[in-house]
This record gives C-alpha cells, sequence and structure tokens, in this order.
C-alpha cells in the first residue's frame, strides 16, 4: 500500500533544492543520500530544504518523477515521425539504443530496481513517467502506419513493447551488469539496424 505523502511546497528556492537532490540521488542513490549532503549540493539551510520537503523520500520521489519525465521528453523530441517508415523507425531506434547505453539511464534504472519494493511508488514513476511515454508515442506512430497501410499489427500495444525490447537486444543486461560498458558505432548500428529488420519482418506490409 503507498503511503501518503502530503502536498510540496514550491517557492523562490524549490528549483534550487531539486537540483541539489538530483546530483546527490544519482551519485548515491537513496539510502546513501544524507539531508547535510543535499542541503549543502543545493546551497540551501536544511531548514529551507525542510520546508519545501518534510521528508527525504518525498524529496526522492519528485526528483524521480521529474527526472524520469524530462528524459522522455527529450527523447521524444529527437525522434522525427515524418518520412519513410524504416527511417522513423531507424531514427526510434537509435534514439532509444544510445539512451538505454547512457549513464543516466543505467543510474536510474539501478535506483528504480533497487527502491522499487522499499518504495513501490518509484517503480509506478519510474513505469508512468518514463517508459509508458515512449511507448505511448511510439503506438500512436504505429496505429498511423496501420491506417496508411504500411504495418499489419493486430496488438499495437504488444508491438510497441516489442520493439522497444528489440532495442535493448545485445547489450542492455551486459551494460546493467557492468559486463561492458563500451560499444563502438559499428556495434550500435547492429542492433538498431537489427531491431527495425526484425520488427519490419514482422509486422511489415
Amino acid at each position: 500500500m503507498n503511503i501518503q505523502t502530503p502536498e510540496i511546497k514550491r517557492g523562490r528556492k524549490f528549483d534550487q533544492v531539486i537540483d541539489g537532490a538530483r546530483l546527490v540521488f544519482l551519485t548515491n542513490g537513496f539510502e546513501g543520500a544524507s539531508v547535510d549532503d543535499i542541503a549543502r549540493a543545493a546551497q540551501v539551510s536544511k531548514a529551507t530544504l525542510y520546508s519545501y520537503f518534510p521528508d527525504k523520500r518525498l524529496l526522492f520521489l519528485e526528483v524521480f518523477r521529474q527526472e524520469c519525465k524530462k528524459q522522455a521528453a527529450l527523447a521524444l523530441e529527437q525522434v522525427h515521425m515524418e518520412g519513410p517508415l524504416n527511417e522513423v523507425l531507424f531514427n526510434a531506434a537509435s534514439t532509444m539504443v544510445r539512451f538505454f547505453m547512457s549513464d543516466f539511464s543505467n543510474r536510474i534504472y539501478k535506483i528504480a530496481i533497487a527502491e522499487a519494493e522499499r518504495f513501490p511508488e518509484i517503480g509506478q514513476a519510474f513505469y508512468a513517467d518514463g517508459p509508458t511515454i515512449a511507448r505511448d508515442a511510439l503506438m500512436t506512430y504505429l496505429v498511423e502506419q496501420i491506417d496508411a497501410g504500411s504495418l499489419a499489427i493486430d496488438d499495437v500495444q504488444l508491438a510497441a513493447d516489442q520493439f522497444i525490447e528489440l532495442c535493448k537486444a545485445s547489450h542492455h543486461i551486459q551494460t546493467m551488469l557492468g559486463v561492458k560498458t563500451e560499444y563502438s558505432d559499428s556495434e550500435i548500428d547492429r542492433i538498431i539496424r537489427g531491431a527495425v529488420e526484425v520488427f519490419l519482418a514482422r509486422y511489415g506490409v
């Protein structure tokens, strides 16, 4: 059961507190982040910090939600949904693959997994404000292509999820476990092209 959280107070130094907390949380996670460290990074007093966020948990949730939304929005901005189908899918796959390989993605994903049991809201926020936004945008595009006669898909949600998972092939689990963290341009291109080719082989008309 989710714990009820008080309403967040916003004021002149709200963004300053969020920026400082983001730096500390992404570096140390929830458990390793102290209120003293956050106040120091934000360049505010502990009293000011507590005036906005009565407890560290509430601050952590707000930072997490904001970061997920921001990164999802940035990713969508990079994807151009106009042009030939294979080019749009290649562009989308390129954005997703590079995001999944990024240091930020690795950190935020590991924090979400580590803290999801302690704070169920973390898992819910990560899914709703990150992957769900990307999947919904992809679903909208796929429906347009179905209507245009370029794709034949019965279950659009499943197809969108499959495309996203194809963009994780060969690298995601290795990256998460630290087995391999550096990839050449040719390796990245291989993953991107593979995702697009497999998807179109299944759903292309």
